[in-house]
Protein backbone atom coordinates (compact mmCIF):
# COMPACT_ATOMS: atom_id res chain seq x y z
CA UNK A 1 0.00 0.00 0.00
CA UNK A 2 1.55 3.17 -1.24
CA UNK A 3 0.29 6.64 0.94
CA UNK A 4 0.11 9.68 -1.33
CA UNK A 5 -0.72 13.37 -0.20
CA UNK A 6 -2.19 14.94 -3.09
CA UNK A 7 -2.22 19.21 -3.36
CA UNK A 8 -3.03 21.72 -5.67
CA UNK A 9 -2.92 25.20 -6.89
CA UNK A 10 -1.14 26.92 -3.66
CA UNK A 11 -0.69 30.34 -5.67
CA UNK A 12 1.77 31.44 -3.13
CA UNK A 13 1.74 35.03 -3.41
CA UNK A 14 -1.58 35.89 -3.97
CA UNK A 15 -3.87 38.28 -2.73
CA UNK A 16 -1.67 40.83 -0.96
CA UNK A 17 -5.09 43.29 -1.37
CA UNK A 18 -6.36 41.38 1.65
CA UNK A 19 -3.67 41.69 4.17
CA UNK A 20 -1.51 44.00 5.28
CA UNK A 21 2.16 44.51 6.53
CA UNK A 22 3.33 42.61 10.11
CA UNK A 23 5.58 45.11 11.03
CA UNK A 24 7.84 42.24 12.87
CA UNK A 25 8.57 39.95 9.82
CA UNK A 26 7.95 43.02 7.22
CA UNK A 27 5.69 40.24 4.68
CA UNK A 28 2.32 40.55 4.03
CA UNK A 29 -0.21 38.81 6.53
CA UNK A 30 -1.50 36.99 3.46
CA UNK A 31 1.75 35.44 2.41
CA UNK A 32 2.03 34.43 6.31
CA UNK A 33 -1.32 32.96 5.55
CA UNK A 34 -0.12 30.93 2.40
CA UNK A 35 2.91 30.01 4.41
CA UNK A 36 1.19 28.43 7.31
CA UNK A 37 -1.75 26.18 5.66
CA UNK A 38 1.17 25.09 3.31
CA UNK A 39 3.54 23.96 6.42
CA UNK A 40 0.15 22.02 7.29
CA UNK A 41 0.00 19.86 4.54
CA UNK A 42 3.99 19.57 4.66
CA UNK A 43 2.98 18.11 8.41
CA UNK A 44 0.57 15.34 7.43
CA UNK A 45 3.39 14.41 4.78
CA UNK A 46 5.95 14.08 7.28
CA UNK A 47 3.55 12.91 10.39
CA UNK A 48 1.90 10.22 8.65
CA UNK A 49 4.69 9.33 6.59
CA UNK A 50 3.23 9.67 3.74
CA UNK A 51 5.02 7.82 0.26
CA UNK A 52 4.48 10.26 -2.29
CA UNK A 53 3.30 13.95 -2.79
CA UNK A 54 1.60 14.78 -6.13
CA UNK A 55 1.24 18.70 -6.75
CA UNK A 56 -1.42 19.47 -9.30
CA UNK A 57 0.08 22.38 -10.17
CA UNK A 58 0.12 26.36 -9.94
CA UNK A 59 2.56 27.11 -7.18
CA UNK A 60 2.13 30.63 -7.48
CA UNK A 61 0.24 33.35 -9.30
CA UNK A 62 2.51 33.55 -12.59
CA UNK A 63 5.79 32.48 -13.75
CA UNK A 64 7.82 34.75 -12.32
CA UNK A 65 7.29 35.29 -8.39
CA UNK A 66 9.56 37.46 -6.28
CA UNK A 67 12.58 35.98 -4.91
CA UNK A 68 10.78 36.15 -1.15
CA UNK A 69 7.90 33.90 -2.67
CA UNK A 70 10.01 31.62 -4.15
CA UNK A 71 12.32 31.07 -0.75
CA UNK A 72 8.92 30.62 1.45
CA UNK A 73 7.70 27.79 -1.38
CA UNK A 74 11.11 25.59 -1.32
CA UNK A 75 11.29 26.38 2.20
CA UNK A 76 8.25 23.90 2.86
CA UNK A 77 9.20 21.75 0.28
CA UNK A 78 12.91 21.49 1.14
CA UNK A 79 11.09 19.40 4.25
CA UNK A 80 10.07 16.64 1.77
CA UNK A 81 13.42 16.24 0.76
CA UNK A 82 14.80 16.19 4.42
CA UNK A 83 12.30 13.53 5.24
CA UNK A 84 13.03 11.49 2.00
CA UNK A 85 9.69 11.47 0.41
CA UNK A 86 9.63 11.59 -3.42
CA UNK A 87 7.55 14.80 -4.71
CA UNK A 88 6.37 15.60 -8.09
CA UNK A 89 5.59 19.08 -9.20
CA UNK A 90 3.31 19.45 -11.62
CA UNK A 91 3.56 22.74 -14.09
CA UNK A 92 0.07 24.44 -14.36
CA UNK A 93 -1.32 27.35 -16.46
CA UNK A 94 0.27 29.98 -13.78
CA UNK A 95 3.70 28.47 -13.87
CA UNK A 96 4.23 29.08 -17.73
CA UNK A 97 6.01 31.64 -19.60
CA UNK A 98 2.95 33.64 -21.20
CA UNK A 99 3.73 31.87 -24.62
CA UNK A 100 3.75 28.51 -22.74
CA UNK A 101 6.99 27.48 -23.11
CA UNK A 102 7.82 25.33 -20.22
CA UNK A 103 7.07 25.75 -16.08
CA UNK A 104 10.14 28.78 -15.28
CA UNK A 105 8.82 28.98 -11.95
CA UNK A 106 9.24 25.04 -11.06
CA UNK A 107 12.58 24.46 -13.75
CA UNK A 108 14.89 25.57 -11.23
CA UNK A 109 13.99 22.33 -8.92
CA UNK A 110 15.27 19.99 -11.72
CA UNK A 111 18.45 22.04 -12.94
CA UNK A 112 19.58 22.10 -9.68
CA UNK A 113 18.95 18.28 -9.43
CA UNK A 114 16.89 18.33 -6.03
CA UNK A 115 17.31 15.12 -4.94
CA UNK A 116 13.81 13.06 -4.65
CA UNK A 117 11.71 15.91 -6.84
CA UNK A 118 10.19 15.42 -10.16
CA UNK A 119 9.22 18.14 -12.55
CA UNK A 120 6.41 17.77 -14.82
CA UNK A 121 6.57 20.12 -18.07
CA UNK A 122 5.77 17.70 -20.69
CA UNK A 123 3.39 14.57 -21.19
CA UNK A 124 5.59 11.75 -19.98
CA UNK A 125 5.32 9.03 -17.33
CA UNK A 126 7.82 8.95 -14.06
CA UNK A 127 8.62 5.65 -12.83
CA UNK A 128 9.33 6.16 -8.90
CA UNK A 129 10.53 4.18 -6.31
CA UNK A 130 9.05 4.96 -2.72
CA UNK A 131 9.39 3.52 0.15
CA UNK A 132 7.00 0.84 -0.17
CA UNK A 133 7.64 0.04 -3.75
CA UNK A 134 6.97 1.48 -6.85
CA UNK A 135 4.48 3.75 -8.93
CA UNK A 136 4.17 5.16 -12.23
CA UNK A 137 3.14 8.74 -12.53
CA UNK A 138 2.02 10.34 -16.05
CA UNK A 139 2.06 14.01 -16.04
CA UNK A 140 -0.17 16.21 -18.14
CA UNK A 141 0.99 19.72 -17.60
CA UNK A 142 -1.12 22.86 -18.78
CA UNK A 143 -1.62 22.26 -22.35
CA UNK A 144 -2.41 24.85 -24.76
CA UNK A 145 -3.52 24.77 -27.83
CA UNK A 146 0.10 25.56 -29.53
CA UNK A 147 1.59 23.01 -27.88
CA UNK A 148 -0.17 19.92 -30.11
CA UNK A 149 -1.21 22.01 -33.28
CA UNK A 150 -0.12 24.83 -35.61
CA UNK A 151 -1.96 28.30 -35.60
CA UNK A 152 -2.44 26.97 -39.36
CA UNK A 153 -3.90 23.91 -38.97
CA UNK A 154 -6.68 25.01 -36.34
CA UNK A 155 -7.04 28.57 -39.50
CA UNK A 156 -11.44 28.90 -40.35
CA UNK A 157 -12.26 26.35 -37.54
CA UNK A 158 -14.70 26.89 -35.15
CA UNK A 159 -13.79 26.74 -31.44
CA UNK A 160 -15.42 23.50 -31.16
CA UNK A 161 -13.96 21.88 -34.02
CA UNK A 162 -10.63 23.20 -32.71
CA UNK A 163 -11.24 21.57 -29.09
CA UNK A 164 -12.38 18.30 -30.53
CA UNK A 165 -9.27 18.04 -33.24
CA UNK A 166 -7.01 18.84 -29.87
CA UNK A 167 -8.57 16.27 -28.17
CA UNK A 168 -7.87 13.66 -30.67
CA UNK A 169 -4.35 14.30 -30.49
CA UNK A 170 -4.05 14.57 -26.74
CA UNK A 171 -5.68 11.39 -26.75
CA UNK A 172 -2.87 9.78 -29.32
CA UNK A 173 0.02 11.16 -27.50
CA UNK A 174 -1.50 9.71 -24.02
CA UNK A 175 -2.11 6.40 -25.83
CA UNK A 176 1.27 6.09 -26.34
CA UNK A 177 2.60 6.50 -23.19
CA UNK A 178 -0.38 3.83 -21.59
CA UNK A 179 0.99 1.27 -23.74
CA UNK A 180 4.16 1.33 -22.15
CA UNK A 181 2.83 1.00 -18.36
CA UNK A 182 3.87 -1.85 -16.53
CA UNK A 183 0.29 -3.16 -15.93
CA UNK A 184 1.22 -5.00 -12.20
CA UNK A 185 2.63 -1.25 -11.28
CA UNK A 186 -0.12 1.38 -9.42
CA UNK A 187 -0.78 4.12 -11.94
CA UNK A 188 -1.50 7.79 -11.20
CA UNK A 189 -2.02 10.54 -13.89
CA UNK A 190 -1.25 13.77 -12.60
CA UNK A 191 -2.76 16.54 -14.84
CA UNK A 192 -3.67 20.32 -14.75
CA UNK A 193 -6.33 20.70 -16.88
CA UNK A 194 -10.29 21.69 -17.63
CA UNK A 195 -12.32 18.97 -16.91
CA UNK A 196 -15.80 19.11 -19.17
CA UNK A 197 -18.43 18.42 -15.93
CA UNK A 198 -16.02 20.37 -13.22
CA UNK A 199 -17.53 23.21 -10.99
CA UNK A 200 -15.84 26.40 -12.49
CA UNK A 201 -15.31 29.72 -10.54
CA UNK A 202 -12.93 32.35 -11.17
CA UNK A 203 -10.38 29.66 -13.16
CA UNK A 204 -12.71 29.83 -16.13
CA UNK A 205 -11.88 33.50 -16.75
CA UNK A 206 -8.32 33.13 -15.60
CA UNK A 207 -7.01 30.86 -18.42
CA UNK A 208 -9.45 32.20 -21.17
CA UNK A 209 -8.33 31.68 -24.62
CA UNK A 210 -5.54 29.40 -23.04
CA UNK A 211 -6.38 26.03 -22.66
CA UNK A 212 -9.26 23.48 -23.98
CA UNK A 213 -11.81 21.41 -22.21
CA UNK A 214 -11.09 17.63 -22.00
CA UNK A 215 -14.06 15.02 -21.80
CA UNK A 216 -14.01 12.74 -18.43
CA UNK A 217 -14.06 9.43 -20.72
CA UNK A 218 -10.28 10.41 -21.42
CA UNK A 219 -9.55 10.28 -17.78
CA UNK A 220 -11.30 7.23 -16.31
CA UNK A 221 -9.35 4.85 -18.07
CA UNK A 222 -9.06 1.12 -16.07
CA UNK A 223 -4.89 1.33 -16.60
CA UNK A 224 -5.52 4.33 -14.00
CA UNK A 225 -5.94 4.09 -10.10
CA UNK A 226 -6.38 7.54 -9.43
CA UNK A 227 -6.59 10.76 -11.13
CA UNK A 228 -4.79 13.35 -9.18
CA UNK A 229 -5.97 16.66 -11.14
CA UNK A 230 -4.94 20.51 -10.45
CA UNK A 231 -6.60 24.23 -11.91
CA UNK A 232 -9.71 24.26 -10.32
CA UNK A 233 -9.66 25.24 -6.73
CA UNK A 234 -12.96 23.79 -5.78
CA UNK A 235 -12.63 20.33 -4.76
CA UNK A 236 -14.81 17.57 -6.29
CA UNK A 237 -14.77 14.28 -7.46
CA UNK A 238 -15.75 13.81 -11.00
CA UNK A 239 -16.22 10.10 -11.27
CA UNK A 240 -18.91 9.02 -8.44
CA UNK A 241 -18.02 5.44 -9.24
CA UNK A 242 -14.35 5.98 -7.89
CA UNK A 243 -13.64 3.77 -10.57
CA UNK A 244 -10.64 5.59 -11.03
CA UNK A 245 -11.16 8.64 -8.49
CA UNK A 246 -10.78 11.94 -10.33
CA UNK A 247 -10.17 14.44 -7.98
CA UNK A 248 -9.74 18.26 -7.81
CA UNK A 249 -8.12 18.64 -4.60
CA UNK A 250 -8.92 22.36 -4.91
CA UNK A 251 -6.63 25.29 -3.66
CA UNK A 252 -5.24 25.39 -0.20
CA UNK A 253 -6.14 28.93 0.62
CA UNK A 254 -8.48 31.62 -0.57
CA UNK A 255 -7.43 33.60 -3.27
CA UNK A 256 -10.08 36.18 -3.37
CA UNK A 257 -14.26 36.00 -2.32
CA UNK A 258 -15.21 33.83 -5.47
CA UNK A 259 -14.09 31.27 -2.76
CA UNK A 260 -15.47 32.49 0.39
CA UNK A 261 -18.17 29.70 0.62
CA UNK A 262 -15.54 27.31 -0.25
CA UNK A 263 -14.03 24.24 2.36
CA UNK A 264 -10.11 24.20 1.30
CA UNK A 265 -7.33 21.06 1.70
CA UNK A 266 -6.02 18.31 0.56
CA UNK A 267 -6.50 14.73 -0.46
CA UNK A 268 -4.63 11.39 1.20
CA UNK A 269 -4.71 8.36 -0.88
CA UNK A 270 -3.97 4.51 0.23
CA UNK A 271 -3.17 3.25 -3.06
CA UNK A 272 -2.16 0.08 -5.00
CA UNK A 273 -2.63 -1.46 -8.33
CA UNK A 274 -6.72 -1.62 -9.11
CA UNK A 275 -7.44 0.17 -5.47
CA UNK A 276 -7.93 3.42 -4.38
CA UNK A 277 -8.83 4.82 -0.89
CA UNK A 278 -8.91 8.43 -0.59
CA UNK A 279 -9.67 10.89 2.07
CA UNK A 280 -10.45 14.85 1.55
CA UNK A 281 -8.50 16.91 4.57
CA UNK A 282 -10.13 19.96 5.27
CA UNK A 283 -7.42 23.00 6.16
CA UNK A 284 -8.38 25.90 8.71
CA UNK A 285 -8.24 28.95 6.39
CA UNK A 286 -8.62 32.34 6.86
CA UNK A 287 -12.42 33.07 6.41
CA UNK A 288 -13.72 35.54 3.78
CA UNK A 289 -17.19 37.47 4.45
CA UNK A 290 -19.21 39.46 3.04
CA UNK A 291 -21.83 41.53 4.02
CA UNK A 292 -24.52 43.00 2.08
CA UNK A 293 -27.66 45.07 3.20
CA UNK A 294 -29.81 47.65 1.53
CA UNK A 295 -30.65 50.88 4.08
CA UNK A 296 -32.04 52.59 1.35
CA UNK A 297 -35.69 52.45 2.86
CA UNK A 298 -34.43 52.53 6.61
CA UNK A 299 -35.56 55.25 9.09
CA UNK A 300 -32.27 54.93 10.38
CA UNK A 301 -29.20 53.77 8.02
CA UNK A 302 -26.30 54.22 10.36
CA UNK A 303 -28.13 51.60 13.12
CA UNK A 304 -29.19 49.65 10.54
CA UNK A 305 -25.52 49.28 9.18
CA UNK A 306 -24.00 48.73 12.85
CA UNK A 307 -26.73 46.62 13.29
CA UNK A 308 -25.72 44.16 10.00
CA UNK A 309 -22.07 44.09 10.51
CA UNK A 310 -22.84 42.91 14.70
CA UNK A 311 -24.19 40.26 13.08
CA UNK A 312 -21.49 38.67 11.92
CA UNK A 313 -18.64 36.81 13.52
CA UNK A 314 -15.93 39.00 11.63
CA UNK A 315 -12.86 38.21 13.95
CA UNK A 316 -9.54 38.32 12.16
CA UNK A 317 -11.72 37.61 8.76
CA UNK A 318 -11.49 39.66 5.36
CA UNK A 319 -14.37 41.12 5.03
CA UNK A 320 -16.28 42.98 2.53
CA UNK A 321 -19.41 45.51 3.09
CA UNK A 322 -21.23 46.41 0.60
CA UNK A 323 -24.44 48.64 1.17
CA UNK A 324 -26.87 50.34 -0.77
CA UNK A 325 -28.12 53.66 0.03
CA UNK A 326 -29.95 56.87 -1.26
CA UNK A 327 -28.20 60.07 -1.96
CA UNK A 328 -29.73 62.23 0.66
CA UNK A 329 -29.15 59.48 2.84
CA UNK A 330 -25.02 60.04 2.86
CA UNK A 331 -25.03 62.78 5.53
CA UNK A 332 -26.54 60.49 7.98
CA UNK A 333 -23.81 57.77 7.69
CA UNK A 334 -20.95 57.93 10.54
CA UNK A 335 -18.21 56.30 8.30
CA UNK A 336 -15.86 56.77 11.29
CA UNK A 337 -18.26 54.53 13.29
CA UNK A 338 -18.33 52.03 10.25
CA UNK A 339 -14.50 51.43 11.11
CA UNK A 340 -14.41 51.22 13.75
CA UNK A 341 -17.12 48.33 13.88
CA UNK A 342 -14.69 46.93 11.41
CA UNK A 343 -11.99 46.76 13.30
CA UNK A 344 -12.25 42.93 14.70
CA UNK A 345 -11.20 42.29 11.04
CA UNK A 346 -8.08 41.33 9.64
CA UNK A 347 -8.60 43.15 6.66
CA UNK A 348 -11.87 44.73 5.45
CA UNK A 349 -13.01 47.07 2.27
CA UNK A 350 -16.30 49.35 2.05
CA UNK A 351 -18.00 49.96 -0.59
CA UNK A 352 -21.05 52.09 -1.14
CA UNK A 353 -23.55 52.30 -4.02
CA UNK A 354 -26.33 55.02 -4.54
CA UNK A 355 -30.11 53.43 -5.34
CA UNK A 356 -30.04 55.73 -7.82
CA UNK A 357 -27.05 54.28 -9.97
CA UNK A 358 -28.35 50.86 -9.53
CA UNK A 359 -30.13 50.91 -12.52
CA UNK A 360 -28.34 49.12 -15.28
CA UNK A 361 -27.49 51.16 -18.33
CA UNK A 362 -28.12 49.44 -21.32
CA UNK A 363 -25.02 47.66 -22.77
CA UNK A 364 -24.09 49.23 -26.09
CA UNK A 365 -24.06 47.22 -28.96
CA UNK A 366 -21.19 45.34 -29.94
CA UNK A 367 -21.52 43.90 -34.02
CA UNK A 368 -19.16 43.02 -36.52
CA UNK A 369 -19.54 46.61 -37.77
CA UNK A 370 -18.79 48.29 -34.42
CA UNK A 371 -15.89 50.50 -34.06
CA UNK A 372 -15.02 49.36 -30.38
CA UNK A 373 -12.00 47.49 -29.85
CA UNK A 374 -11.96 44.40 -28.07
CA UNK A 375 -10.16 45.59 -25.34
CA UNK A 376 -13.13 48.46 -25.29
CA UNK A 377 -15.86 45.87 -25.21
CA UNK A 378 -14.46 43.75 -22.18
CA UNK A 379 -14.15 46.99 -20.16
CA UNK A 380 -17.74 48.33 -20.92
CA UNK A 381 -19.10 44.69 -20.46
CA UNK A 382 -17.01 44.20 -17.04
CA UNK A 383 -18.44 47.82 -16.28
CA UNK A 384 -22.08 46.75 -16.25
CA UNK A 385 -21.60 43.50 -14.36
CA UNK A 386 -21.29 44.00 -10.91
CA UNK A 387 -21.15 39.97 -9.87
CA UNK A 388 -18.19 40.23 -12.07
CA UNK A 389 -15.93 42.83 -10.04
CA UNK A 390 -13.36 40.57 -7.83
CA UNK A 391 -11.85 39.10 -10.92
CA UNK A 392 -12.22 41.92 -13.60
CA UNK A 393 -8.77 43.18 -13.42
CA UNK A 394 -7.92 39.03 -14.07
CA UNK A 395 -10.15 38.63 -16.86
CA UNK A 396 -8.54 42.56 -18.45
CA UNK A 397 -5.05 41.01 -18.05
CA UNK A 398 -5.62 37.46 -19.92
CA UNK A 399 -7.33 39.06 -22.40
CA UNK A 400 -4.36 41.27 -23.14
CA UNK A 401 -1.94 38.40 -22.66
CA UNK A 402 -4.41 36.46 -25.67
CA UNK A 403 -4.61 39.73 -27.56
CA UNK A 404 -0.85 39.90 -27.93
CA UNK A 405 -0.57 36.17 -28.68
CA UNK A 406 -2.39 36.69 -32.06
CA UNK A 407 -0.50 39.71 -32.74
Amino acid sequence: MIKILHLSDIHMGSGFSHGRMNPATGLNTRLEDFVKTLSRCIDRAIEDQIDLVLFGGDAFPDSTPAPYVQEAFAGQFRRLVDADIPTVLLVGNHDQHSQGNGGASLNIYRTLGVRGFVVGDTLTTHHINTRNGKIQVITLPWLTRSTLMTRQETRNASLAEVNEMLTQRLEVVLEGEIRRLDPHVPTVLLAHLMADNATLGAERFLAVGKGFTLPLSLLTRPCFDYVALGHVHCHQNLNKSNNPPVIYPGSIERVDFSEEKEDKGYVIIELERGMAKWEFCPLPVRTFRTIEIDISKADDPQNALIKAIAKHNIQDAVVRLIYKLRSEQIELIDTSSIHAALTPAHNYTIQAELVSQLARPRIPELTASSSIDPRSALQTYLNNREDLKDIAASMLAAAEKLLADEV
